[in-house]
């Protein structure tokens, strides 16, 4: 069996194609509060706290196109990492406000998870890890994620 990869790896950026360069910025960046960092050449590039880009976006091949069709291949979703519950809460707010529909709510027992689609189709998940030592294992120490409701009103209390 080849060795684990070094746990120091992580994903850093997510390039989506889109149809509407203007609408995907309004949406990463008034909705979900990234900040516009670039622009240029049909492509846009927005992050979190100063980073040169967590998401890239660009209508190179795409301008003016559609989402794939259900039963292809492609991408699933990605992920936003929020670093508190109290984070994730305010994601919750701002979609709320914008009218932003979830797909839906989980907690996943090592996480608590909103799912959604961007204005291209392209899914999303955001949310938050709890701490590692709360997570739950099994008898083997092995980690036995959940996939219950997520208590949508508990999740908002934050904010108060």
């Amino acid at each position: 069996m080849p060795s684990p990869i070094d746990p120091g790896v992580d994903i850093g950026h997510v390039h989506l194609r889109v149809a509407d360069l203007d609408r995907a910025i309004a949406f990463y960046r008034d909705v979900l509060g990234f900040e516009l960092k670039s622009r240029m050449h049909g492509a846009a590039f927005l992050s979190a706290g100063g980073y040169h880009h967590h998401i890239g976006l660009n209508t190179w091949e795409s301008k003016g196109g559609s989402p794939p069709p259900p039963g292809t291949t492609g991408l699933y979703h990605f992920a936003i990492r929020y670093p508190t519950r109290r984070a994730l809460a305010d994601a919750l707010r701002r979609l709320a406000e914008a009218h932003v529909q979830l797909e839906g709510a989980s907690d996943h027992g090592v996480s608590e998870a909103l799912y959604l689609h961007d204005p291209d189709g392209n899914g999303l998940e955001l949310y938050w890890d709890r701490p590692k030592d709360t997570w739950p294992r099994g008898k083997n120490g092995e980690i036995e994620m959940t996939s219950a409701p997520l208590d949508l009103d508990a999740l908002i209390a934050e904010l108060r």
